[in-house]
């Protein structure tokens, strides 16, 4: 897991009645308190959830509106940087315990999150969800089935998040290929056969498209391994709640480390597939060919949201796996071992088989 640059905020809710430190319970509006029960109920706002028009953004170069500052303090150990609530004297870092340097915090200007979805699975769930996953790798070490795994360092984080909207106009220059079919003669067992072959005729073609994109989701994060996070989707977007740093208490939120500007090319290039298949139809025919095409984005809105993910590594013969959970649907992604026994007793077999067939088909 990369530690560099890895800057946290850790949320910290009291209890209004006798000021115990509460945690938020996944699933839920309120924080309980463990030593007085005393319900905390958690404010949800009914405002519409807004988007940011992106180029009226960088243009003013952040308004100060959309801007939150937060006392970041770095781990000199791991590199970690995470804010501490006023009254704190002492801590520890969240990732590798050591003592932090409190006097060594530093002020940052962060875009203020807009949106988050709650967690929904508690620790539990998570690890639950996990043991799940194990059991249904393929070509998975038998012992890591059985092995006793550790959950300690299971954390609950809030990733940042970036979602575009935008409107695409597209140009392109292509071809349009329309199958036809021509008779063959060839020669087999010493007779004239025929057979029909497929060609295809191809004329060129150019046009303009249009696609509408509403929430191209970018992972706003270095530190943990974008493919694996990536394949956590798909998120419920459509339950986002306005932002609530009480659903933050117990839990770390990431600093983002992908930038506005660079979170929207990143976007443009989750966008192209779908681009391209809209060219693609427009072509039409039955095969296409694009030379060229050539995008303007208009309308462009962004937000800056949180999302849920239970994060955590186990260890599996002196290596360390890593591995995260979405924490609304159970979903788990991550590294894995592999059996070299098992792959290879599959390979042979296959052959076997292959082998088998080929020999009945022969005789």
């Amino acid at each position: 897991m990369e530690q560099e640059n890895l800057e946290v905020e850790i949320g910290k809710m009291h209890c209004t009645n006798c000021g115990a430190e509460l945690n938020y319970k996944p699933g839920t509006t309120e924080l309980v308190c463990e030593y007085c029960n005393t319900k905390n109920e958690i404010p949800v706002s009914d405002e519409a959830i807004e988007e940011l028009d992106f180029q009226e953004y960088l243009n003013n170069m952040m308004s100060s509106a959309e801007q939150v500052t937060e006392k970041y303090v770095k781990c000199s150990s791991c590199g970690a940087s995470s804010t501490m609530e006023p009254h704190i004297t002492a801590a520890d870092c969240t990732y590798c315990s050591t003592s932090l340097i409190l006097e060594d915090a530093t002020d940052e200007v962060i875009i203020q999150p807009k949106s988050l979805l709650p967690f929904k699975l508690n620790k539990d769930e998570a690890k639950a969800a996990f043991k799940k996953w194990i059991n249904g790798l393929w070509f998975a070490p038998d012992k890591l089935k059985k092995a006793a795994l550790n959950f300690e360092h299971l954390h609950g984080i809030y990733i940042p998040y970036w979602t575009f909207d935008t409107l695409t106009h597209s140009s392109y220059f292509g071809q349009r290929g329309t199958y036809y079919y021509v008779t063959e003669t060839y020669q087999s067992d010493g007779k004239t056969k025929t057979r029909q072959v497929r060609k295809t005729r191809w004329t060129s073609v150019s046009g303009n498209v249009t696609v509408n994109f509403d929430d191209i989701l970018v992972v706003a994060t270095k530190s943990l391994s974008q493919p694996h996070v990536e394949k956590l989707e798909p998120w419920d977007l459509n339950n986002l709640l306005p932002y609530e740093k009480s659903f933050l208490s117990g839990f770390v939120s990431e600093k983002y480390q992908v930038d506005l500007g660079a979170g929207f090319e990143r976007a443009k290039q989750l966008a192209d597939s779908d681009i391209r298949n809209a060219i693609m139809r427009d072509i039409g025919g039955d095969t296409q060919r694009i030379i060229s095409k050539s995008s303007k984005y208009d309308n462009i809105k962004f937000k800056h949201i949180l999302l849920p993910v239970y994060v955590s590594a186990f260890k599996f013969k002196d290596k360390v796996y890593q591995f995260f959970v979405n924490a609304r649907t159970g979903e788990v992604q991550g590294e894995r071992p592999w059996s070299w026994v098992k792959i290879t007793l599959a390979v042979l077999l296959g052959i076997v088989v292959i082998g088998t067939i080929w020999y009945f088909a022969k005789n």
